[in-house]
């Protein structure tokens, strides 16, 4: 009588494969070399090996190596209204926020879009930040990825701050970028591309990455930004503004007008523009 093998044998799936070959690898470049044979003898998927190949990787490398750097940091400050959260939400599709104090260095929180998603009308005009900020994990730039993802799992949480050797913050890291490495690029709602850089939000509003190239820019909203020694819009509107702006602050070129959506003490990030001929097309 013929017994169906459901995996549940004394041996399990890699050590029956094992056995097939003279000797049993010594070493993970050895363990990898095989992977790929039996993939190429199709034993195993091109998929499979590259989640292999992943889940080995990710014990090898540290936070630092796949971390967002401060500088390219979303976050809000600790004095911000309900009506800005909101609109940095909205604009930048991002779910999770570091809320800082006096700068990046401080950190004294996270917030989850998600918590705000149920506040009434009376709570929004009554808004208080600290109510909403759940506490943040740090870790080093150190620490390996196999071990951060174990934490992740075990706090059940999704984003860490990232602290160099003095305790500064030098950037942050969520589980999706770690898992990254396993299974490869993991598309969302948001992303179009390996990086998105304008988000259109309806009407004639839009927001875009300082750092999109100006000539896409210029593509784009069929514009004539011209400057051959820039070559992002957000070098370009520096220029023209003539210091280093702070959020909310606008500059109007060439019937559209830009609002610094997110900055820091050194860069601009996300712009608003507003397309103004659109504006007065809908309006005809």
């Amino acid at each position: 009588m013929a017994v169906a093998d459901n995996g549940g044998s004394t041996q399990g799936w890699l050590e029956r494969i094992l056995s097939t070959f003279a000797s049993e690898p010594q070493d993970q470049k050895q363990l990898l070399g095989l992977l790929k044979t039996l993939q190429s003898r199709e034993l195993i998927g091109a998929d499979e090996l590259f989640m292999i190949e992943g889940v080995l990787q990710v014990s090898d490398m540290q936070v630092r190596d796949i971390m967002i750097p401060r500088g390219q940091m979303i976050v809000l400050e600790h004095s911000i209204s309900f009506n800005e959260i909101i609109e940095i939400i909205t604009e930048s599709g991002h779910s999770r926020f570091p809320v800082i104090d006096e700068d990046r260095d401080d950190v004294v929180g996270i917030l989850l879009a998600k918590d705000l998603l149920q506040l009434s009308v009376e709570h929004t005009e009554k808004f208080e930040i600290n109510e909403y900020i759940r506490p943040a994990s740090f870790v080093p730039e150190s620490k390996r990825l196999n071990v951060l993802l174990k934490e992740f799992r075990h706090n059940r949480s999704h984003i860490a701050m990232i602290v160099d050797e003095y305790g500064g913050v030098s950037g942050l890291v969520t589980i999706e970028d770690v898992l990254e490495q396993i299974v490869g690029k993991i598309d969302d709602e948001h992303d179009d591309g390996d990086e998105v850089d304008i988000q259109h939000h309806g009407d004639n509003r839009y927001s875009v990455r300082a750092l999109m190239s100006l000539q896409d820019f210029n593509d784009f909203f069929k514009t004539n930004f011209i400057n051959d020694e820039i070559e992002t819009i957000g070098g370009y509107l520096l220029g023209h503004i003539g210091h280093l702006p702070e959020r909310g602050e606008s500059l109007a070129l060439e019937n559209l007008t830009f609002k610094v959506l997110s900055a820091d003490s050194r860069h601009v990030h996300i712009y608003q523009v507003i397309d103004d001929n659109k504006q007065d097309a809908a309006g005809k």
